[in-house]
């Protein structure tokens, strides 16, 4: 794919995407800036499943991390790095680090990660075709190693 920007290429701050998020909380109140943001994210989430060619495929949940971890890391795009991905009975858990939802907060801060665990939750519903509960439930803010989110199935 081509650049989008000629001179400044296709990333920008963290900086930058932090003050679009507390401004629209600002804006628009906290909760409804996590469904919008989240909601975004989501869709992010399956646009990159599809181009990654994860829908309607059985690869494992490694290969996905993998996948992810490409895309999303270092090499991508910078959202986050994707360490792994475990089945637990019906629940997929996934460990993140270096989150963008999670840059720059203090120890403690109740912030939950919203964009960066809709765009996992989006992918990983095309990789298993079904809708899913998305919940954030350790961060690294909180004394957890890793952002950690999980998915069961609805319904």
């Amino acid at each position: 794919m081509p650049e989008l920007r000629t001179e400044l290429g296709d990333f920008s701050s963290i900086i930058c995407f932090k003050a679009v998020i507390t401004g629209m909380e600002d804006a628009l109140g906290e909760k409804a800036t996590a469904i919008a943001l989240t909601t975004a994210g989501r869709a992010r989430g399956k646009k990159l499943a599809k181009d990654l060619g994860l829908v309607g495929t059985s690869i494992s949940l490694d290969e996905t991390a993998a996948k992810l971890k490409q895309a999303l890391g270092k090499e991508g795009t910078r959202l986050c790095i994707v360490h792994k991905i475990v089945a637990e009975d019906e629940t997929i858990k996934v460990y993140t680090t270096e989150t963008v939802c999670s840059a720059g907060e203090p120890l403690n801060s109740p912030r939950k990660c919203t964009f960066t665990m809709g765009a996992v939750w989006g992918a990983i519903e095309q990789l298993m075709g079904k809708r899913l509960k998305g919940v954030h439930t350790e961060s690294v803010l909180r004394g957890g190693t890793h952002d950690v989110f999980e998915f069961t199935p609805l319904g």
